[in-house]
């Protein structure tokens, strides 16, 4: 089993930043990729941005040139760094890891609220 918990989310107005982390424990293969995922209301969950373990990286066409995505190996860390930020940012944001081959992971989740 793999846990995830996230840190980070809160209010801020439009045009600030915030700064997503996720800590990840347990039975982590050494080929994995992490990642953000987001879920506003009513609407489906979405792909925000992933990464590997050797730092490739994607993007979801929304954020590109706004979020950044990094990750900490030594310490099994991913973290999204959210500048610019929408209203329509707000939403969800949750934590995912997926051990190759094997399952996918999601933390709980963490609220972004973004004020127009």
């Amino acid at each position: 089993q793999v846990q995830l918990v996230e840190s980070g989310g809160g209010l801020v107005q439009a045009g600030g930043s915030l700064r997503l982390s996720c800590a990840a424990s347990g039975r982590i293969f050494s080929s994995n990729y992490m990642g953000w995922y987001r879920q506003a209301p009513r609407k489906q969950r979405e792909l925000v941005a992933t990464i590997t373990r050797g730092g490739s990286t994607n993007y979801a066409d929304s954020v590109k040139g706004r979020f950044t995505i990094s990750r900490d190996n030594a310490n099994n860390t991913v973290y999204l760094q959210m500048n610019s930020l929408k209203p329509e940012d707000t939403a969800v944001y949750y934590c995912n890891l997926v051990n190759v081959p094997g399952s996918p992971y999601w933390g709980q989740g963490t609220q972004v609220t973004v004020s127009s």
